[in-house]
C-alpha cells in the first residue's frame, strides 16, 4: 500500500483578460524528507520580459531546493539558507539577462515561496503575491505586501481617504521591492516557522487573486474546508471568472493542505 502523502497540492494558472501569461508557478513534494514546497512568480515587463522574468525565478529556485531535498540526509538549516539564496540567484539571473538584452531593457518579477518540513511552513516573499492562512473559519494575509497598498490602506483607517478612493487610488499597485536585477529593498523570510494544523489552508497567489476581496476568498474555503485542494482552487478560479471583469489580470492560485500529521 503506498504511503498517503504528507500534503495535498494543487496549482493553477488563468490568464486573465491579458493576452500573455506572466505568472508562473511550480510544487514539488519529496516523500522521503516529508518535505515540500510551492512557489510562485508574478513577472512584469510585457510579452517576453514578464513571462523570462517569472520562470527565470522559478529555475532559481528549483536549482537552490532540489538538490538539497533530493539527498539521502537533507540539511534543514542548507534548506532553511536556500530560500534567501534562491531570491540572490533569480536577482542575478534576471541581470544577466537584462544586461544581454542591453539599451536599458528591464523586467522583474515577485516571489512567494513557500518551504513545508512536516507542519513547519517557512516563506520568503518579495512583492505583492499574497500568502493566505485560512485557520478556524478566518482568513489572514501572512506575509508582508511589499505595494503601495498597505500606506493607502493606513490613509483609509485615519479617515483621510475614503474607502473608494483607497481602492482606486492610482499608487495602490506600486510596488515597493520586486526583484529586477538591482538591490533589493524589502525581503520577508521569517526564521521561525509557522506550525500548521491539519484543518489549516494555505492560499498562494499572484495579485490577479485579489480581484476577489479577502471576504470573498474566506466565503470560499468555508464553503468548501473539506474539500481536497485541486477543487477548493478550482472553486476561486471559478468566483474570479464569474466577476468577468475586463481588467482581469494573470491569476496564480496556490492551494495547500496537510494530509496526516
Amino acid at each position: 500500500m503506498l504511503a498517503t502523502p504528507a500534503y495535498d497540492i494543487a496549482l493553477i494558472l488563468d490568464k486573465g483578460q491579458r493576452d500573455t501569461q506572466e505568472d508562473a508557478v511550480a510544487s514539488r513534494m519529496f516523500d522521503a524528507a516529508n518535505a515540500g514546497y510551492v512557489v510562485v512568480a508574478d513577472g512584469m515587463g510585457g510579452h517576453a520580459a514578464g513571462e523570462v522574468a517569472s520562470d527565470l525565478v522559478i529555475r532559481a529556485w528549483r536549482d537552490s531546493l532540489d538538490a538539497e531535498l533530493e539527498s539521502e540526509t537533507p540539511s534543514e538549516a542548507a534548506l532553511i539558507d536556500a530560500l534567501p539564496l534562491a531570491a540572490m540567484q533569480a536577482n542575478a539571473l534576471i541581470a544577466n539577462h537584462c544586461e544581454d538584452q542591453g539599451g536599458g531593457f528591464n523586467m522583474g518579477s515577485t516571489l512567494l515561496g513557500v518551504l513545508l518540513l512536516g507542519q513547519r511552513l517557512f516563506w520568503i516573499s518579495i512583492g505583492d503575491s499574497p500568502l493566505y492562512l485560512f485557520r478556524d473559519g478566518s482568513l489572514q494575509q501572512i506575509n508582508e505586501d511589499h505595494s503601495m497598498a498597505p500606506a493607502i490602506d493606513a490613509q483609509l483607517a485615519e479617515g483621510t481617504l475614503t474607502e473608494a478612493e483607497a481602492l482606486a487610488h492610482p499608487d495602490r499597485n506600486q510596488l515597493t521591492s520586486v526583484i529586477m536585477g538591482a538591490a533589493i529593498p524589502k525581503v520577508d523570510c521569517p526564521e521561525e516557522p509557522l506550525d500548521l494544523t491539519p484543518s489549516d489552508i494555505l492560499i498562494l497567489g499572484s495579485d490577479g487573486l485579489q480581484y476577489l476581496g479577502n471576504s470573498e476568498i474566506q466565503d470560499i474555503l468555508r464553503s468548501n474546508a473539506n474539500a481536497l485542494a485541486q477543487d477548493i482552487a478550482g472553486a476561486l478560479q471559478s468566483a474570479l471568472q464569474a466577476k468577468d471583469d475586463p481588467d482581469q489580470d494573470n491569476a496564480s492560485i496556490g492551494v495547500v493542505k496537510l494530509t496526516k500529521n
